[in-house]
C-alpha cells in the first residue's frame, strides 16, 4: 500500500504527544487537564467489501491518554478508521470502556503537505450515531462527536469536541494534542 491508494499509509506506526489538553466537565468547576498520549496504528491486511459495493482500507488504533498532573490513565480508546475508495468517504468506529460507541462518518483531503479528517456523529442519526450504556445514557449522555484529524509528515494534530449531558448542564469536552512518529 502507498499513500496514494491508501490515505491511512502515514498513519501507521505509534505516536506519542506531550501537549495534550483535556477540558473536562466537573460537578462544580470544569477543568483543564494536561496530558501524554501514545496513539498506535496498525494495517488491517485483509481485504474488506460490504455487500460487493464497497471497497474499503482500514486501520485499528489503540489510544492511551495520561494525565500529566497524577499520572493517572483517564483514557483508552480502540477502535477503526476506515476508507470507503469508491466514494472517498471516511467511517471512524470506536469504543471506550466507560459503555460508549461511536460510529462517525466524514470526509478527506488530501492536500500536498497534509491529510485532513473530519468526522462527525449525533445521537439522534441512525447512521452515523452513537450507542451507550443505560448507566451512560441517564448519567452523562454523549449527544454529539465530532473529530479532525491533520498529518504532515511526522506530525500528526487533532482536535475533537463530544457534546455531554452531565451535572445536570450540556458540556463541551474539548481534546486537543499534537503528536510526533517515533
Amino acid at each position: 500500500m502507498n499513500e496514494k491508494s491508501n490515505p491511512f499509509a502515514l498513519l501507521i506506526g505509534v505516536w506519542k504527544g506531550d501537549k495534550g489538553t483535556d477540558l473536562a466537565p466537573k460537578p462544580i468547576e470544569d477543568e483543564n487537564n494536561p496530558y501524554y498520549e501514545t496513539l498506535t496504528f496498525e494495517a488491517v491486511d485483509i481485504d474488506i467489501e460490504n455487500a460487493g459495493e464497497e471497497e474499503l482500507i482500514a486501520v485499528r488504533y489503540h489510544q492511551l491518554v495520561t494525565e500529566k498532573e497524577s499520572g493517572d490513565i483517564s483514557h483508552d480508546e480502540t477502535g477503526y478508521w476506515i476508507w470507503n475508495k469508491n466514494k472517498n468517504e471516511i467511517v471512524l468506529a470506536f469504543a471506550i470502556p466507560r459503555g460508549v460507541s461511536v460510529v462517525a462518518q466524514g470526509g478527506i483531503q488530501n492536500n500536498e503537505n497534509e491529510i485532513i479528517i473530519n468526522v462527525s456523529a449525533n445521537l439522534d442519526a441512525t447512521n452515523p450515531g452513537i450507542v451507550q450504556s443505560s448507566f451512560m445514557n441517564k448519567n452523562a449522555k454523549t449527544t454529539n462527536f465530532k473529530r479532525e484529524l491533520k498529518i504532515s509528515g511526522s506530525k500528526l494534530s487533532y482536535s475533537q469536541e463530544t457534546t455531554v449531558e452531565i451535572y445536570n448542564k450540556t458540556f463541551g469536552h474539548v481534546d486537543t494534542n499534537e503528536l510526533v512518529r517515533i
